[in-house]
């Protein structure tokens, strides 16, 4: 039971200005799994230069929307970038889809990609290449030397449409001024 109330699943982590790393630096990650195991999360505001109609065009999936072609597609993170994962937050009969919290779903099979195509898939949806992914121990870590904010999540942080936007706004909800933030961290 402790276990899962110190969970950070549907939690977000908010890159501190300690993260010096290009790929995680001002990122906003979803947390979809965390354990004693390790932990997977998807960031939500790095965009590829990619569009969704080049996965299409790879995946040989026909798209007459434009507006759905032209959608950006996310960098989860850096591990397994061939692996795509659909966020989105209403449940579909999709072949491999996870329930993370309350209403949000991972679903990382093509049928999802196909629906979204034809104007049948959620209604809110990121599309996103990789994922971030860290060994037991190694995240709980990371918190302790303040590389990580947590903050909450919601429908409309997580599929709001301007992802540079994102970050600001997991970091406003903990109520205290940034440049009041400490680049370096230590232990007393």
């Amino acid at each position: 039971m402790a276990e899962e109330q110190n969970s950070l699943v549907h939690r977000c982590l908010i890159a501190t200005p300690a993260i010096k790393d290009p790929l995680f630096a001002s990122s906003l990650i979803y947390m979809c799994e965390h354990s004693v195991d390790g932990s997977m999360g998807l960031v939500i505001n790095h965009q590829t230069s990619q569009k969704l109609r080049d996965i299409f065009d790879q995946l040989e999936i026909h798209c007459d929307d434009d507006a759905i072609n032209q959608q950006p597609v996310y960098l989860g993170g850096p591990v397994q970038l061939e692996q795509g994962f659909v966020l989105h937050s209403t449940t579909g009969d999709w072949q491999k889809s996870l329930e993370v919290s309350s209403g949000i779903y991972i679903t990382s099979s093509i049928d999802v990609l196909q629906a979204i195509a034809e104007n049948k898939g959620p209604e809110d949806y990121l599309v996103i290449l990789g994922f971030s992914g860290w060994a037991s121990g190694q995240l709980e870590s990371e918190l302790q030397q303040n590389s990580w904010l947590t903050s909450a999540s919601s429908t409309e942080l997580l599929f709001h449409q301007n992802s540079d936007d994102k970050w600001q706004m997991a970091f406003d909800t903990l109520g205290f001024d940034i440049s009041k933030l400490s680049p370096v961290s230590g232990n007393a």
